[in-house]
């Protein structure tokens, strides 16, 4: 049986999107004395030299203009039991940042407390992406700690089988 073009829409569009498991992570920034964060799952490394990553922030989000403001972001990548910082950086709760959940980086940059990992970018370019922006950062520091992913698959969130 031969494949068929199928029309496709918006709903259709994320139904296949939501096939695609991807890890959580939460974009942070600092600027003008003001925290800022969202949970991101459009993530992906770029390039090796330069070190580049890249995230997609909605238009309509707070943080993509203090990101652009600051010139840097820091991306953290979440462990299997931090479903609650995703849930409460997708949120549009006024504040995300609760005392003793983060330590600001030398940069001055929002670093989540049990992270699975933290990568700390220098803003190299912002690019149009349709409704969103692409923010492609340079790498300047980075830090790994030990633990799994948080994976989000069709709608949900899931951890790695073991």
């Amino acid at each position: 049986m031969g494949y068929a073009e199928i029309m496709i829409d918006e709903a259709l569009f994320r139904q296949v999107m939501g096939h695609f498991a991807s890890g959580v992570t939460v974009v942070t920034t600092a600027h003008g004395g003001r925290l800022g964060g969202i949970t991101v799952s459009s993530f992906a490394s770029l390039s090796l030299q330069p070190m580049l990553v890249l995230v997609c922030i909605d238009h309509g989000a707070g943080s993509r203009g203090a990101i652009a403001e600051a010139g840097q972001f820091a991306v953290n990548i979440l462990a299997d039991t931090q479903e609650y910082l995703s849930r409460r950086f997708a949120s549009a709760e006024a504040e995300k940042f609760i005392p003793g959940t983060y330590e600001l980086s030398p940069r001055g940059l929002p670093l989540l407390n049990g992270a699975l990992a933290h990568i700390e970018c220098r803003l190299h370019s912002a690019l149009p992406g349709g409704d969103h922006t692409i923010f492609v950062g340079e790498v300047v520091a980075a830090k790994c700690n030990d633990g799994c992913p948080l994976l989000y698959y069709r709608s949900g969130y899931h951890r790695l089988g073991t």
